[in-house]
């Protein structure tokens, strides 16, 4: 009698969306390329075409998996390090139908308005799931921000892009009150607990993501012009980004994971904000400026592809589930 062995189930969970969300982030920076005239349009209209694909792949099989996972959708939205991610469905959505409105303006503003209000839905019952629970706080991380303040403020963009300025500033209200809210528990969590454990560490990227989406809401309501508020996102914005650059070490430490997929997106937020700022200096030679940081997230995003190619090769990418 042959015993037969058995194997360890793979599945999709939902920090993977982290993929669909960079590439969506570097869709949109190329957009804005391509809006400076400083590159060709058709790259950002395939990087999106490329994100939509990798977004219904994730989302069809994630939603085919998780009905038949012990608790089912009930446990999935009640994880207390998974579930934010969830999120990322509605949003990556969202930055889909902007990605179309060049393109279909009326298909485009009303995908966008039924991904917004999904989000905005996901993020009030996630939220409200984390006032019945019991959080522990040592495995609270800067995922918590995606639902409410990186879903409100990338829906502040996309209503600003589609004509709805009254909405833009009520998501705007949203994702901001947010941020200074779960962001200063986040921060206080990091400062003053244990660090996180390494599976988690990946999500401190997730900290540049506020201030640089703070600043392109802004500009997008208000058609680009710069202020003193502008002025002051990028200064906090700037501080962002030193904090990560001094966090290198400890994120060199680290093995290659899903988790990974969380400095795509926001370092994507930060390049695109930093062609804003190029675009308004105009420093000597900034068509050469735009172009280094064009290319340099484009390299990133494309290391981060080029090492979960080579995970799945290995199978070593995909977790397993329980």
């Amino acid at each position: 009698m042959t015993t037969r062995t058995v194997q360890p189930r793979v599945g999709i969970t939902p920090n993977m969306f982290g993929i669909s969300f960079a590439l969506a982030g570097l869709a949109v920076c190329w957009r804005y390329a391509a809006m400076l005239g400083l590159a060709p349009a058709l790259m950002a209209d395939v990087l999106f075409i490329i994100t939509a694909a990798v977004w219904l792949v994730l989302v069809v099989g994630y939603l085919s998996q998780v009905p038949r996972r012990p608790g089912g959708w009930r446990r999935e939205l009640a994880d207390p390090v998974l579930a934010p991610f969830v999120s990322l469905i509605p949003i990556v959505g969202m930055l889909l139908a902007i990605g179309l409105m060049p393109h279909a303006p009326a298909a485009g503003r009303w995908l966008f308005a039924v991904f917004a209000v999904a989000s905005t839905v996901l993020a009030g019952w996630i939220t409200g799931q984390w006032i019945v629970e019991d959080l522990d706080l040592d495995r609270l991380h800067s995922g918590y921000v995606l639902p409410a303040v990186a879903g409100g403020l990338i829906a502040s963009i996309g209503a600003a892009l589609a004509g709805w300025t009254a909405v833009a500033h009520a998501f705007m209200g949203l994702g901001v009150l947010s941020w200074l809210l779960i962001g200063s528990v986040i921060m206080a969590r990091l400062l003053f607990r244990p660090r996180l454990p390494a599976p988690l560490t990946p999500t401190l990227a997730i900290e540049v993501a506020p201030p640089a989406l703070v600043g392109l809401a802004y500009l997008a309501i208000f058609h680009g012009k710069i202020d003193a508020i502008a002025l002051a996102l990028g200064g906090f914005t700037a501080l962002a980004v030193i904090v990560q650059l001094r966090l290198i070490p400890v994120y060199r430490r680290l093995s290659f994971t899903p988790a990974f997929w969380s400095f795509g997106f926001p370092y994507a937020a930060v390049a695109t904000f930093a062609l804003h700022w190029i675009n308004y200096g105009r420093p000597a030679g900034y068509k050469v400026w735009a172009w280094v940081v064009l290319l340099a997230i484009t390299a990133f995003i494309a290391a981060l592809a080029a090492e979960t190619t080579a995970a799945l090769a290995r199978r070593r990418f995909l977790p397993q589930l329980q």
